[in-house]
Formats: structure tokens, sequence, C-alpha cells
């Protein structure tokens, strides 16, 4: 049973108890937030001093939510006289109606009261539980409750109204109603909040959807871009359920940065809403065979915020591409790096492979040579500022050792990168995903130059390195004794020996030696990285091993896609299937929507997939991952001028067909089906 219920329109969301009540909290962001900011802290609805209880919650759209509640204990739910609904909707501000229903035969009297308030913290404030810097001031007047925010030139504000007449007061808004026999009353509240910049007006005022928008309005807009993605009919209901909830997701999630003025993806509710490189990127890859419109917004506004000189508070190098852009406080007073923050060693890598994977898909020549000196100054810091050590491969250590992340892969967390014994290695660390990511960029970029950059010597100079590159890593990085690659190199080059789910991403890459990829594919299959449900971040014999710890034994939905697409790549299309089946079937306990991870229990001592307590949900890479196990499952792969489709539907699936899939061939259909045990065969 979900214990909070969520409301978005792009990265301006609501987060509420199950009784639609915000109360100020630092265990998990409730309020209602935008553009990392806390607008509304307290939002508490009694009734003649008592708290209400839900009934039952409608929460089936993304944007809108209505609460059926009652008064007092749920022992008392079978008497009760009178009940409350309140229906919500999100879309740019936020507005709550009102509905008290008098049940008995009698007036009665009534107080309903709301309680008002906000802290207008920061999510960072939020997270480190910081305390505030500048000054809230309310002002009250007969139709409005005015919140205001000043620290310096940072000015915030919302504004609390209501259609019915009540009293406002500086916390709140009371109500004193007198109501006729099974007679009703209702009130329609408006909460409008503004980002103010240096001329006094919302900054958000010139964008195109920066507004208040209507729940139609929003219906419209998300329709028009969930009727453009494929059409998807199948045998199988959870992959249905959960296609259609990624498309729902992923077009709630979508947001106007202010920066450009540019649709992007935000990264996931409700810690990530807004642009981060890797998620962004790893979404757009996910999404491009069903909606290639949304990549260019993020690969342009990538590239127009590349890095471009030496920032030790920011990690910022030339040629390095963001790790996130935040528009909260912390970041414009220099509290923390992230405006933006150039934090992790694979968003550069990834930057290129995207490029070359929407030109594949979409013939897009144009912005392939419109980013050229972008896409060559990525592959650059490959080999200057990545190359810590000298040695030909990606290190990372942050220039920024007091607010600067310590890992930049993507299992950034403090204890992610370990020892099998659970030691933790010194830095620089090289992590082995880094370097499948860079072989990968090198032969992409390689291709790009000789075919649109015109610049065949740089081709094969990029090949050259790329070469060179997989022998080596393939040297350094076998442990030759238990047949799997080491997570990383430690600063002498030892191995930082941890059987870890990122030999997934090296199939994905195709760094892996050919007569190692048995071997590789065999332990992310084997007991101790496959949970039944899907591939756990770290095997559950090494010495951080933990079920439910974040980088270190849960399930990442995003991880297990590109795991089973490197599978697929390998030619392992039953492993690929195996993965399919368990995250598919791991969807239907999340009502189709997988979130950021799950705990990594076995699948036959839990029968279900338990929730981690603090996941982000709906989170971008997470909605996209049934698109991808889509694709890996019809095979779809670009080849030139054609698609080719090499269908790897695992078993008891059935029918999966997917039609009007767009890309530079036209539209075109793919029809697949269940594989039986003769279909099996590996080869590229």
């Amino acid at each position: 049973m979900k214990e909070r219920i969520s409301i978005l329109d792009g990265n301006t969301f609501l987060v509420s108890d199950r009784r639609g009540d915000i109360e100020p909290s630092f265990d998990f962001p409730t309020g209602l937030f935008s553009f990392d900011t806390r607008f509304v802290s307290t939002w508490l609805l009694t009734l003649n001093g008592q708290r209400l209880h839900p009934l039952s919650i409608d929460d089936s759209m993304s944007y809108r939510t209505r609460f059926f509640l009652v008064p007092g204990e749920p022992t008392h739910y079978l008497d009760a006289k009178v009940s409350v609904i309140r229906s919500r909707s999100i879309g740019g501000s936020f507005d709550e109606e009102l509905t008290l229903l008098n049940h008995s035969g009698q007036e009665v009297e009534f107080t309903l009261r709301l309680d008002i308030g906000s802290d207008f913290a920061d999510l960072f404030e939020i997270k480190h539980q910081r305390q505030k810097k500048g000054r809230a001031t309310p002002t009250v007047s007969v139709d409005r409750l005015r919140l205001t925010y000043r620290r310096e030139g940072f000015h915030r504000e919302v504004v609390v109204t209501s259609s019915a007449p009540g009293d406002f007061d500086q916390e709140g808004l009371t109500f004193r109603l007198r109501v006729g026999p099974h007679g009703e009353w209702t009130t329609q509240l408006h909460v409008e909040t503004s980002i103010f910049g240096a001329r006094g007006e919302d900054i958000r005022a010139t964008l195109p959807l920066g507004g208040h928008r209507s729940v139609a309005a929003i219906h419209a807009e998300q329709n028009e871009l969930i009727e453009r993605a494929p059409k998807l009919g199948c045998d199988c209901q959870p992959l249905a359920g959960a296609y259609r909830r990624s498309l729902n997701d992923l077009a709630a999630l979508r947001y106007e940065s202010i920066a450009l003025g540019v649709r992007l993806l935000a990264a996931g509710l409700p810690w990530f809403m807004t642009l981060f490189g890797r998620d962004s990127i790893f979404t757009s890859l996910q999404v491009l065979p069903f909606l290639p419109e949304l990549v260019p917004p993020t690969i342009l506004m990538l590239a127009g915020l590349q890095g471009s000189r030496l920032d030790d508070f920011r990690d910022e190098e030339p040629g390095k591409i963001l790790h996130e852009l935040r528009y909260g406080e912390t970041a414009g007073f220099q509290e923390q790096p992230h405006s933006p923050y150039y934090g992790s060693a694979d968003t550069t890598a990834l930057f290129v492979i995207l490029l070359d994977e929407y030109e594949r898909w979409t013939g897009d020549t144009k912005l392939v040579r419109q980013l050229e000196q972008e896409a060559r100054g990525a592959l650059a810091w490959l080999d200057s500022y990545g190359d810590l050590l000298g040695t030909g491969y990606v290190w990372y250590m942050t220039r920024n050792p007091e607010t600067g992340l310590a890992n930049q892969c993507w299992k950034d967390s403090w204890d992610s990168i370990s020892y099998s014994d659970g030691r933790l290695p010194p830095f620089p660390r090289a992590t082995c995903e880094l370097q499948g990511y860079a072989y990968d960029a090198k032969l992409r970029g390689a291709r790009l130059a000789r075919k649109y950059w015109n610049d065949p010597a740089y081709a094969d100079r990029l090949e050259r390195e790329a070469a060179a590159l997989k022998e080596r890593f393939n040297r350094d990085f076998w442990i030759p004794e238990r047949e799997y690659y080491a997570l990383a190199l430690d600063p002498d080059g030892r191995h930082v020996d941890a059987l870890s789910s990122n030999i997934g991403h090296l199939l994905w890459s195709g760094i892996v030696d050919e007569s190692r990829a048995a071997a590789v594919a065999g332990q992310l299959l084997g007991p101790r990285l496959f949970s039944g449900w899907g591939v756990r971040t770290l095997a559950d014999d090494q010495g951080r091993y933990n079920p439910i710890g974040y980088h270190v034994g849960t399930v990442w939905p995003f991880d297990n896609s590109i795991i089973a697409w490197g599978l697929w790549k390998y030619g392992f299309r039953d492993e690929a299937g195996q993965i399919c089946e368990g995250m598919l079937s791991a969807s239907r306990y999340f009502d189709g929507r997988l979130p950021e991870a799950f705990a990594g229990y076995e699948r036959g001592l839990t029968d279900y997939p338990v929730e981690y307590p603090t996941a982000c949900s709906p989170q971008a890479w997470s909605a996209g991952t049934p698109l991808l196990l889509l694709r890996v499952m019809l095979g779809l792969e670009p080849q030139g001028e054609h698609l080719i489709i090499d269908p790897a539907v695992p078993g008891g699936m059935g029918r999966v067909e997917l039609l009007d899939i767009p890309g530079r061939w036209g539209r075109v259909d793919a029809l697949g089906r269940s594989r039986t045990p003769h279909d099996h065969q590996r080869g590229h």
C-alpha cells in the first residue's frame, strides 16, 4: 500500500500522505514543489478539530487525485454522518476542490480548518536537514494568504485563495459552515507559486507552458504525445500495462527548462526533478525507437552546457558533459555546486553514444554536423582530463572534496564501489563500465567522423584507440580465477574485485572479448547476482551486500534494461528474455510503474518484489525500462537504411506486436512470439 500520493506536471509536483495532508518532514519530502523549492510544507485539513481518514483514493491520473475522507477512527466509519472529498490537480499551480457532504437528516454546523505554511526549503536543505538563511513573511487579507520568502535577491512567493468566504489568518484558513440536511458545501482553493527574477517578475512567465494550465490542457498534451508512440498489441498483460504506464509517466515528467525554454525529461520524483546528464542520456536511449522527438532537446541542452573551463567547485573541465542542473537557493548562493555540476565520469562518453544512436534511428545528419565540435570535445576529454593517471583508462576523483560527489559513476552513493571483502578502495577509481562506454564512444565517434565530418584520418585514429583500449581492458580487468571482470581498478592498478551488475554494461558497450562473453552472461544470470526478478547491483556473497542497500544489493530496472540489451547484442537471447520476464513480472506489483529500485531478495523467498523505502517513483529511466525491454524482445536494431527485427520474446509472453515504429526507414511494424528451446541461437 502506498503511504504517499503524488501528482506532477513536469518538475512541479505535490506529495502528500494518504489523507491528502502535508506536514513538514525531513524523512521524505512531502509538499508542493517547483524548480527545487518547496512552496507548501503544511496543508493539513481538520473537521471540527479532528483529522480525516481515507475511505478511498483515486490516483489513476498523474496530474489529478481524489480523496474520499471521513472524520474519526476506523471503527467509526460505518456511522459517519459526514464525509469530505478532496479533488486536486496540478498544472503550473495547484488547485484543490473541497466538498463537504452532510449525510444526516438535520442541519449541522461544521468548522473546517486548513492549516497552511511554507518553509520555502531547497531540496538539498531537506535532504541534508539544513536551516533556512532567509526570512519568510505571511501577509493576510480578506480573500487571501500570501507567504513571501526573501534572501538578498532570492525571492519566492505563494498565494492561497478560496472561492468561498472564509477567515484567513497567518497560519491558514477556517470555514464556519451550516449545511442543510443531506446537503453539501464546496469551495475551490487555488495555490499560485512565483519564482521572481531580477526584474521582479516570475521567470517562468515567458515560457509557453510556464503559467497555469488546466487539467484538460495537460490531458490533451500528454495524450498527443502518447498517440505518437507505436501501438502495442500483445498477449501479456503485464507488458501491456507497463508500456502504457511508462508512456504516461514519460509524458508527465516533461518540464520546460528555464535556461533554454526547451522541453526536457525530469529524472525522478521527488529528489531528481531536473536535468541529469546520465539519467537523461540513458532515458533517451531507451525511448529512441518509440518517441525520438524527445531526444534532440536533451542532446542540445547537454551540448550547450558542455564544460569549457577548469572549475574545481563544479568539477567542470573542458569537454565534459554535466551531471546535474539545479535552480534552487543553495545552488544560487553556491552552497551546492549544481549550477550546473559536472561530477560524473560517464556522461561525456554517453553523450557521443547518444548522438550516434540518435542518427542511426532518425537519419538526422543535420544535428550530427551541428554538434561536431561538441562531440570532438567530449572525445578529447576521455584521453585528457578523463585519464587522470595517464594509463589509458577513464578515472574519477572529485576536485571538490567539500560538496562534490565522491563516486562519479552511475552507482554514485558513498559505499557503492568496494573490494569483495567490503573494503573501500582509495581514489582515483576506474570502474569497468566507464572503459566500456569510452570504447563504444570512440567507435561511434569514428563512424560519425568518417560519414559526416569528412575526417577519415580522425576516424582511423579513434578506431585504433578503441582497439587498443579493448585489448588493454581485457588484459587488466579480467580476473581469470573468478571468470568475471573487476568492478574497478584502484590507483595502484589492483583489482577492485567485487562481483557487480556493472559487468552487464560491458556487454552493451561491446568491449567484452567474445571468448569471455558466455562467462559474463553466466555470472549475470547466476544465483549470486540474479534474484529471479532481476540482476542485483552487488552479488549476495560480497562483503557489502545488503538486499535493501541503495547500490549494494538492490535491483535497478534501468540497470537491468541495459544488461538485457547487452546480452541480446552478444546473442544471449534466452538470458535477455529471463531479465525481461523478471522485470515485467515485477511491474505487476507496482501497478505497471517500475520504481527506481527494489530489494534484492530472492524471488522464491518473498514471492513479490519488496519495495525500497525511498525509491523515486516515477523515475525517467525506470519508466523507459519497459520500452527498452520491448526493443530487446523484438530484436530491433537500426542498420543503415534498414531496421533489423530479430525477435527474442521470452517464453510465456505469447504474441507481441509493435506497430508504426518511427525511424529513418519510415514507419514499420515488428511482430514476435514466445521463443521455444529449439529457437535458441547465439551469434551476432
